[in-house]
């Protein structure tokens, strides 16, 4: 054998040696979580059978977290992976149609699998679910998708995170333990589902696996409506999430008094092996602030809001907003330096590029400029 084939002998065998390795690890993980239990008994099968969906599952988990193969291809993996020694299955079993009715069989009961599995984990793990993250996110899809199955969430067109809005997307939501950040919880939501209104359905399911402890729900600007504050207030949930500027506008930053906040001793993480004079510093205010409903009968609701100051964040902010006005300052130089031109021949021309640069630079907040026409010369002029 020469030496290209030793080399590619010791990667292979590696290669099996660490998935061999990792088998009896997800096989007792598996057991642990009971996830086979869990499927059998929301989806039974005939004692005649020689696999139950459950086993099928476990399998499956194993392979994706291995050597993730088609479907036609994880017996030949079962095979070359000792899956009959760790978890006590014929890989000849294991063939496509085979995992395809397994699969088809838990799609309708998923919901019902993950919780059961989520609350196993909390139990087997002493997971801490007093404090929960709430996040959602939205996966673009290619394809027109004309005719989506009712009884699963449809691709529509939304406001998907990638900015792709030529694209059908489709949007999910999960919670995190803020103990580890282990996933306890997911929801799938058709492609236009607006993000505020999934918050109420996801704290009561939440809140059902944080039972009978006090929940905390941390999430994104989203959590915060009168009709999401207004269900966690009368469910007893307890919430943390960053108001708006709906809710909190920049007139109401600027008459913060900075040197009237207390600082807290507080250490951010990317702070914690520098030295102390060079760490970040933090300082807190807080008031409170009402939301009201659109009905005259609506209680209106009173909350403790929190105001946080970062000096390495308002350093930041400032290095950041610097660098945009450095880039516009260029672009606003050299759409000077064309007036008159053919691309900037009149005043109108010359207000959309600044528009455009102003948009582009992300400095309309702070731009300030005045296009004109020279009367001596009839060229535009602009000042900023």
């Amino acid at each position: 054998m020469d030496q290209h084939g030793r080399h590619w002998a010791r990667y292979v065998a590696a290669s099996i040696e660490k998935q061999l390795g990792a088998l009896p690890v997800i096989a007792d993980y598996c057991r642990r979580l009971d996830l086979a239990g869990n499927i059998d008994r929301t989806c039974p099968i005939r004692d005649i059978a020689d696999l139950t969906h459950g086993q099928v599952i476990e399998t499956l988990v194993a392979n994706r977290l291995t050597s993730p193969a088609p479907l036609v291809r994880v017996a030949g993996w079962a095979d070359m992976h000792a899956v009959e020694e760790v978890f006590g299955i014929d890989p000849a079993l294991l063939n496509d149609d085979r995992i395809g009715r397994a699969l088809d069989a838990i799609a309708p009961e998923l919901d019902h699998i993950v919780g059961s599995v989520g609350a196993q984990a909390i139990s087997v793990f002493g997971l801490d679910t007093s404090r929960l993250h709430w996040d959602m996110t939205s996966i673009s899809l290619f394809g027109a998708y004309d005719h989506a199955d009712a009884d699963h969430p449809a691709p529509k067109f939304g406001h998907p995170k990638d900015r792709r809005l030529d694209l059908k997307q489709i949007q999910a939501g999960l919670a995190v333990t803020g103990d580890g950040g282990i996933p306890v919880f997911h929801r799938t939501y058709d492609g236009g589902a607006g993000e505020v209104a999934q918050v109420v359905g996801a704290m009561t399911e939440l809140q059902k696996m944080a039972t009978p402890r006090d929940f905390l729900l941390i999430g994104d600007s989203k959590l915060v409506s009168y009709g999401n504050v207004s269900a966690m207030i009368d469910a007893g949930a307890g919430f943390i999430a960053p108001a708006s500027k709906a809710y909190t506008p920049a007139v109401t930053l600027a008459a913060l008094d900075l040197h009237t906040a207390t600082e807290v001793d507080y250490v951010a993480q990317g702070d914690a092996g520098a030295p102390v004079a060079e760490r970040g510093r933090w300082r807190v205010t807080e008031d409170t602030m009402t939301l009201t409903g659109k009905r005259k009968r609506d209680p209106i609701l009173t909350l403790r809001r929190v105001f946080v100051h970062s000096t390495a964040r308002a350093h930041a902010a400032a290095t950041a907003r610097t660098r945009k006005l450095d880039r516009a300052t260029g672009d606003l130089g050299r759409l000077q330096g064309g007036l008159g031109s053919r691309h900037y021949p009149d005043e109108n021309t010359v207000t959309i590029r600044i528009a455009a640069i102003a948009s582009a630079r992300r400095v309309t907040a702070y731009l300030r400029t005045q296009a004109g026409i020279n009367p001596a010369t009839g060229k535009p002029t602009l000042t900023w």
